[in-house]
């Protein structure tokens, strides 16, 4: 490992370079829906969705206005409403839990894996109950729950699954790609995720035919014949900008995904040259599983908070996903949950950094960023 005595700049995320590189791209697909004038849905986001479904291995795909969006549109398409619960995790971001809510339902939670912080699919039977509406599992950081045996759970208890895939498109579970193995998937365009727009945008995919009809009319005010509403819906159209820039960049993505992927192999090899065991745990990656790196997430043991002020001291970037879980959030503190509930959730709230994982992270920066992490432990 090189140890640079000289200071480098190592951004969590860095996307001038990606939009850089394909601003000719991009400027002309944003030129042809000027052409058109198609600023709402229109025929870049239609054939989106075509090749989106294409890519999630389903028969639909649904654009909408965002990720959050997608979840709240999956769970309104499902019915779910005021005395229903819906089983999840405390430990993902806002979005997850406010869909449920926001529609009068109960969140339900079940504690986290500790190594792949996806929930703990074997505690999800004992939560079901008649007033269960759903499942939501969440992929977190570009890694699939144990959709197996969430899925004979949910079958045999005739609950339907909506995944919260909002960072894990392109991941798979046996083969299967996310998105393709519930009722519905949701994903999100945030220009962080490894398919990112520039600007806010989601999808839902589904194999249902008659789910797939009430998405499209539920995004467009519960319409599906104009001035005609059967539905109660929202205002969650995916825009034909975000659709063009959105179909430039899905042929990179499967390339941008293998970089990723490579550079959390590069994290690991630098890891195992310092000590740092005691301290530092790394992302486990379960067999069978395609991880697509949305997050490198490590486990910081001791100091974490220290360790990111020095961190940004140095020019690294880092970030905290999530420093409250949900089931603590203030907004939620009529559901009655306490501290030390989901106790791993409340330990990945407290040890859990992020490191930058992007495809144009250069080695000699990942170099830096291991050795940095080394010299604060005094290694």
């Amino acid at each position: 490992m090189i140890a640079s005595a000289k200071q480098m700049n190592v951004p969590l995320l860095d996307l001038k370079q990606q939009n850089e590189t394909l601003r000719p791209e991009i400027e002309a697909a944003l030129g042809r829906v000027l052409d058109t004038n198609a600023f709402i849905l229109g025929g870049e986001v239609a054939d989106l969705e075509k090749e989106l479904a294409a890519y999630c291995s389903t028969n639909h795909a649904i654009g909408c206005a965002s990720g959050s969006d997608a979840l709240l549109l999956a769970m309104m398409a499902l019915g779910v409403a005021t005395g229903n619960e819906v089983i999840t995790t405390p430990y993902s971001f806002f979005a997850t839990v406010s869909a449920i809510t926001r529609l009068g339902a109960r969140p339900v939670f079940v504690d986290i894996e500790p190594d792949t912080f996806n929930f703990d699919v074997e505690a999800v039977a004992d939560q079901i109950t008649e007033r269960t509406k759903a499942v939501q599992p969440v992929h977190l950081f570009g890694q699939c729950v144990e959709m197996g045996r969430l899925k004979e759970i949910c079958d045999r208890a005739n609950v339907p699954i909506v995944e919260d895939a909002a960072q894990a498109i392109g991941s798979e579970f046996a083969g299967q790609r996310a998105g393709s193995m519930g009722a519905v998937g949701c994903f999100s365009f945030y220009p962080s995720k490894n398919l990112g727009g520039m600007g806010d945008g989601g999808v839902m995919t589904t194999n249902n035919d008659s789910l797939a009809a009430r998405l499209r009319a539920l995004r467009v005010h519960g319409t599906s014949e104009r001035y005609h509403h059967k539905w109660v819906g929202l205002n969650s159209r995916l825009d034909g900008f975000q659709g063009a820039v959105l179909r430039v960049k899905l042929p990179h993505l499967d390339g941008w995904t293998r970089q990723r992927q490579t550079n959390a192999e590069l994290y690991r090899t630098l890891f195992s040259d310092v000590d740092l065991e005691e301290v530092i745990s790394l992302p486990v990656e379960r067999a069978g599983r395609r991880h697509i790196y949305n997050q490198f997430v490590i486990r910081v043991k001791e100091r974490r908070d220290v360790l990111r002020t020095f961190l940004t001291e140095q020019g690294i970037g880092t970030d905290v996903y999530y420093p409250i879980p949900l089931h603590l959030q203030e907004c939620f503190e009529y559901l009655g949950y306490r501290a030390g509930e989901f106790p791993e959730s409340e330990r990945a709230s407290r040890e859990s950094l992020a490191l930058p994982i992007f495809p144009e992270l250069k080695p000699e920066q990942q170099e830096y960023v291991v050795a940095k992490i080394a010299e604060f432990f005094g290694r």
